[in-house]
């Protein structure tokens, strides 16, 4: 679950994104403040818009919000309070957290891209991976799914050149870190780091 919340970009409205649906897909249901989109095909549900969002909820934020607890109770009161029976969870673990580079191997169908496995403590996960400096035994910074860039952009499962990818090693400039210098690659964190503990602290 994503939220965000931008009053002077899109007015005072609470936008939930839970997964991403094709467009012709998309199909809209409004009771009172609430709109909720689902997928015509699947009727799974991909996110919520709550209209006149401060007078449900207390926002100080601008753009991505961060997603706890009481948010997720608050939100799931205000769907209920006007007419939907959804109930949402959503996954708070941290999305930006230290691994480490188990193997890398090169893409079988790419010249400039590696395939890696990179233990986040719970799970190892394979990341298809373009930096050059890349490399088994390396301490990195993943972004698992679920993850929103500075960008705005949100890490999905993807399949790079016929290889699966769940995730993305991250460079500095990626990061929006100060100072990040600007050749290509991955930013290579103290060996001292734990796989799974949070990048941001």
């Amino acid at each position: 679950m994503n939220v965000f919340y931008n009053k002077e970009g899109i007015g005072d409205v609470l936008i939930i994104s839970l997964k991403d649906i094709p467009y012709e897909q998309k199909r809209f249901e409004r009771k009172g403040d609430v709109v909720k989109i689902f997928d015509a095909e699947t009727n799974e549900t991909a996110g919520f818009n709550i209209f006149q969002a401060t007078s449900y909820f207390s926002l100080d934020g601008n753009g991505q919000l961060d997603v706890t607890a009481e948010m997720v109770e608050k939100i799931n009161q205000t769907i209920a309070q006007n007419g939907f029976s959804d109930k949402l969870e959503a996954d708070l673990s941290p999305k930006f957290v230290v691994g480490h580079v188990l193997e890398k191997e090169k893409h079988p169908n790419a010249d400039k891209l590696s395939v890696c496995k990179v233990d986040v403590r719970d799970e190892v996960l394979q990341i298809v991976c373009g930096a050059p400096n890349v490399a088994a035994g390396q301490k990195v910074v993943v972004a698992k799914v679920g993850a929103v860039m500075p960008s705005g952009m949100v890490i999905k499962e993807a399949e790079l050149r016929g290889i699966s990818s769940s995730g993305m090693i991250c460079s500095a400039k990626e990061l929006n870190l100060p100072n990040a210098p600007k050749e290509k690659g991955i930013l290579v964190l103290e060996d001292s780091r734990k796989p799974g503990e949070p990048f941001f602290k």
